[in-house]
């Protein structure tokens, strides 16, 4: 047992006493790596926070022109993360790495990703279309696809909307592309349709005359275009008016809820009646 502990221990002495040479002969090779790895992460750190000072200002520079807040981020977006790259790639030539291998290297790297990736790329190029062609803004409040809601964001690979009961809704820029857009902010007046209903034994122009004089009591009703009324349809319980006045859009759905109590009220009011659905039956009797 003594001679194995004394064998160990010389084991180690000699393990010791090599890579204490190995230190000693490399001593200037490890100084010197040594200090790249703390410079390259000195420019990953260093590099970082210019990056989000840059793609900050590029961001701070364009709201200040008074570019759309989603346009803004999209471009931020790709600042950013393109000046990154560049950082990475100066760090990992700080260490030795060869930029033109890594520049290589991450073009390989991105035909394998893009390849694997077809629908996030189309992602982007059709948010690139979005930015581009700018069917719509932040704000504006738009229908996608069968989606609702007020634009909040467009971001490199998805748009963002949020809905009238305060949903977020995330929807892929290829089918914001690829499916018809309506954008209800887009003109500064919008129409309201009304379609009511009166008896088939009204008096049909005093009940213009009602609508009209009650849709023009309302002054966010607009002059000009003017009020369109008019008997649209003889339907099986009713003749039904259709109702047409011109708001300015932001106060469209403000409007369209006064809008049809006014008229409602004022029908009352002159006795008016806007009838139920209903059936008229004929019995036959048969001769015996």
């Amino acid at each position: 047992m003594a001679g194995e502990s004394v064998g160990l221990e010389t084991s180690i002495v000699d393990s010791l006493s090599s890579v204490e040479k190995w230190v000693s002969n490399n001593s200037d090779l490890l100084v010197q790596y040594g200090v790249n790895i703390i410079s390259a992460l000195l420019i990953l750190f260093i590099g970082n926070i210019f990056v989000k000072v840059i793609a900050g200002s590029v961001a701070k520079v364009l709201r200040k022109k008074g570019m759309d807040k989603a346009v803004v981020e999209f471009i931020h977006g790709i600042v950013r993360y393109t000046l990154f790259v560049i950082v990475l790639i100066a760090a990992l030539s700080r260490v030795g790495v060869q930029t033109a291998s890594v520049v290589a290297v991450i073009g390989a790297a991105g035909l394998a990703i893009g390849l694997a990736l077809q629908g996030s790329l189309s992602n982007f190029a059709a948010g690139v279309l979005i930015v581009g062609f700018r069917p719509f803004k932040s704000g504006d409040y738009v229908e996608i696809g069968g989606v609702a809601g007020s634009v909040d964001a467009i971001q490199i690979f998805q748009t963002i909307l949020t809905t009238v009961d305060n949903k977020m809704v995330v929807v892929p820029n290829s089918s914001v592309i690829g499916s018809p857009i309506t954008n209800y902010s887009r003109h500064a007046t919008r129409r309201i349709d009304h379609v009511i209903g009166v008896s088939y034994g009204a008096d049909l122009k005093k009940t213009k005359e009602v609508i009209q004089k009650a849709l023009e009591a309302d002054e966010r009703i607009l002059k000009d275009p003017a009020i369109t009324i008019g008997v649209v349809a003889l339907a099986d319980s009713s003749v039904n008016f259709v109702v047409r006045p011109w708001v300015r859009t932001e106060d469209y759905w403000a409007v369209y809820f006064d809008s049809l109590q006014a008229v409602k009220e004022a029908l009352d009011a002159e006795g008016i009646e806007i009838p139920f659905p209903q059936m008229d039956v004929h019995l036959n009797k048969a001769e015996s």
